[in-house]
């Protein structure tokens, strides 16, 4: 694959940003694409591997050593088919994706992998581009109905491939657009909502349809999706947020990061302050930011608190600071831990780790610091730092320390459905099926708080399982 010494006369070329100065200034994405012929070159390092441990790293299983060699002999158009075979929205994870598969690359061995996220990206890109992505609408219609709740990534893939196969599927969003985590979650400077406005036309074009304001278990009910469809699939993500049971938390300069977020990517929609928030604006400007979590939401959070205009950001971990290089010895090819600076971090940050959040104080009503501790780790067991407490100036506090699994309240309440012992709705991977007889579960619902492009898989390999349930027989891949 690729050329055979490609990668011994090609070094790896990452992707390059924008001026962090100027791209602060806007809400739009700032990746500079690299030429296609530097695209050709980075696909040639593809090292022809006996065992192509990329496979491995990526959850959807995208075929990559295939479409860097048609990318490396200039046919894109066969280099996108390969890339759609496995992978529904591959500009969603071209830009969001941590890249799994490069930490699996061989060349990774020596810290040099193919630069697979950005060839992904540009694949696809073209695609549109040159109009090479068209709705794919079924040859023959099955006869039946299947209801997909929850329009983030995992309820796009299993509506888009449910269709393909013939059936008339309904997607249900609560929200007033739909995409999930996709719209709301991730900031328009690392993914611009246009892309997925366009995966929509397409999948309206193959027989879709999207039902938005309607939360199943509120505006909808629950039993009137099992009347009236004959499959029905939870892909609602994992929206419960972990809270922050400390002194002060209440007072509401203490938010969570998940509606800090959304009210900035439905400003740049376009809606007015009384519709983007309904409990009251957030806004960072000229103020002294401290974000608990040291995730990607937080990070996120770093890059539209600066955006804003905040006088300060402050990202806080409990966990140690992870080392600048893993042990390749010791974990290649899978998933290592390490320190990890994002585009939003180099734009501006103080980061601090194993710090332990006590108490928000305030004056006068309002938000004015954070009393924190310094706390040591030792055989996964923590305790505070004697004498290390100090306290930060803070006017806004977002809470992004992740989720504790699906809300319960509405859907899940009226669907009955069996959870596991943490709290998703209980379903394997090989039929997805639930304890309800024609229910089924995919994506964050089913797993807890993952990866777009595991939400991806598991959309797909529902659909699969829910076509067989319907047909007996299936064609979808997994």
């Amino acid at each position: 694959m690729g050329k055979e010494t490609g990668f011994l006369e090609y070094d790896r070329q990452d992707v390059v940003y924008g001026d962090a100065a100027e791209r602060v200034t806007h809400y739009k994405e700032f990746t500079v694409p690299l030429p296609q012929s530097a695209l050709r070159k980075q696909a040639a390092r593809c090292m022809n591997c006996g065992i192509p441990f990329c496979h491995t790293g990526c959850p959807v299983n995208n075929i990559i050593p295939d479409w860097n060699h048609l990318v490396y002999e200039d046919d894109w158009q066969r280099a996108l088919a390969v890339l759609h075979s496995t992978n529904n929205f591959p500009e969603f994870t071209g830009r969001v994706c941590p890249a799994p598969c490069e930490a699996a690359c061989t060349l990774n061995l020596v810290d040099a992998p193919v630069t697979i996220k950005s060839i992904e990206c540009a694949i696809v890109d073209r695609g549109w581009r040159e109009g090479w992505i068209v709705p794919q609408p079924a040859a023959r219609r099955s006869g039946k109905a299947v209801a997909v709740v929850g329009s983030g990534p995992a309820g796009l893939a299993c509506a888009q491939q449910l269709a393909r196969a013939g059936h008339a599927v309904t997607v249900f969003e609560k929200a007033d657009r739909i995409g999930g985590l996709l719209r709301y979650g991730i900031p328009d400077f690392k993914l611009e909502k246009q892309l997925i406005n366009r995966r929509a036309v397409q999948m309206e074009a193959e027989g879709v349809q999207f039902r938005t304001s309607s939360e199943v278990g509120v505006e909808v009910s629950f039993q009137a999706l099992r009347d009236n469809f004959d499959a029905v699939v939870l892909a609602g993500g994992a929206e419960e947020a972990r809270s922050l049971d400390i002194p002060g938390a209440e007072l509401p300069g203490v938010r969570l990061a998940m509606e800090f977020l959304t009210q900035q990517n439905k400003r740049n929609a376009g809606d007015d302050e009384v519709r983007a928030a309904p409990r009251g604006t957030l806004s960072a400007t000229g103020k002294h930011v401290i974000v608990i979590g040291g995730g990607d939401t937080g990070s996120d959070c770093v890059g539209t608190s600066n955006r804003q205009g905040a006088a300060s950001v402050t990202q806080l971990e409990i966990m140690p600071q992870p080392p600048e290089r893993e042990n390749k010895a010791a974990t290649w090819p899978n998933w290592p831990l390490k320190l990890r600076t994002s585009s939003s971090h180099l734009e501006g940050c103080e980061r601090d780790w194993a710090v332990l959040a006590k108490s928000v104080t305030a004056l006068e009503g309002a938000v004015s610091g954070l009393e924190c501790v310094r706390v040591e780790w030792s055989g996964g067991a923590m305790r505070e730092v004697p004498g290390s407490g100090f306290t930060l100036p803070a006017d806004l506090i977002l809470l992004a320390m992740g989720f504790t699994g699906p809300r319960r309240r509405g859907l899940l309440d009226r669907a009955g459905v069996k959870l596991d012992a943490r709290g998703n709705v209980a379903a394997d991977t090989n039929r997805y099926a639930t304890s309800e007889q024609g229910v089924f579960a995919c994506g964050d619902m089913r797993r807890g708080q993952s990866l777009v492009v595991w939400a991806i898989r598991e959309g797909r390999q529902a659909a699969r399982a829910v076509d067989e349930m319907l047909m007996g027989v299936s064609e979808l891949p997994r």
